[in-house]
């Protein structure tokens, strides 16, 4: 089956966009040419990453969004010759995962041989009870035709509750069923890793064009190196992937 990616949380500015780059990264990494789709009709920063060749569907009528201009992201998904990453943004995040449902479009696109994978991102500090809660609905929303890949955030703070780490919080066991990976994004010292992070995020650059600057220093590179390596040894390690 062909994977359909979608980067789904109503809480903005958690990193979706970042999931959606590293994802398409690492296919390209192991020689797919995924197609990578934009729909966030406020921040669009997938698109951004111009080494990714992102394509931006707009979504909007107006001041508001036309949910019938979601049927040209299933005719996109239908028509693509390999795997598709949807990054969506949170204001779009209520009606792309009601248009999903209500068109029973998850066990469309099984019959037409695709698989969707949601990948939802549960964070620490401030947004931690509300990116938790978008998993818990997100999995009790979504059909048994969708897989749940679930991305830990730890840049706002150790993703924790009562003492309890995320695999034993009631939002992960309720559904572990439903989730086929969950990938730990390294916590980062700020003034070294976090900070070359960042501003290779902020600059949408991907981790490539990052390690091939010779104006960068060589161990703000190699810091990088070690970032990607972790973060792909894990999605090396998620059979859903």
């Amino acid at each position: 089956m062909t994977k359909i990616h979608m980067v789904l949380q109503g809480k903005g500015g958690v990193g979706k966009s970042m999931i959606a780059a590293t994802l398409a990264q690492y296919k390209a990494s192991k020689g797919a040419k995924p197609l990578c789709i934009d729909t966030d009709p406020v921040n669009s920063t997938f698109e951004g990453y111009k080494a990714l060749s992102v394509r931006r569907l707009d979504i909007m009528d107006g001041d508001e969004i036309n949910t019938r201009t979601f049927d040209a992201l299933v005719e996109m998904i239908a028509s693509a010759d390999g795997e598709v990453i949807i990054d969506n943004g949170a204001s779009s995040f209520v009606p792309l995962s009601s248009y999903l449902i209500g068109n029973q479009v998850p066990a469309m696109l099984q019959d037409m041989g695709h698989e969707l994978v949601v990948h939802t991102v549960v964070t620490g500090g401030q947004a931690f009870k509300d990116t938790l809660m978008g998993l818990a609905q997100l999995a009790a929303q979504f059909p048994a035709e969708c897989t749940f890949v679930v991305w830990l955030n730890p840049y706002w703070g150790p993703i924790e509750s009562e003492g309890k780490g995320f695999e034993k919080m009631k939002a992960y066991t309720d559904n572990k069923a439903r989730v086929s990976a969950i990938i730990q994004i390294p916590t980062l010292k700020a003034e070294t890793y976090g900070r070359d992070f960042s501003e290779m995020l902020q600059e949408r650059r991907t981790f490539d064009e990052a390690l091939a600057d010779p104006a960068l220093t060589i161990m703000t590179r190699q810091r990088l190196k070690i970032v990607k390596t972790q973060i792909f040894q894990q999605l090396d390690n998620a059979a859903v992937l």
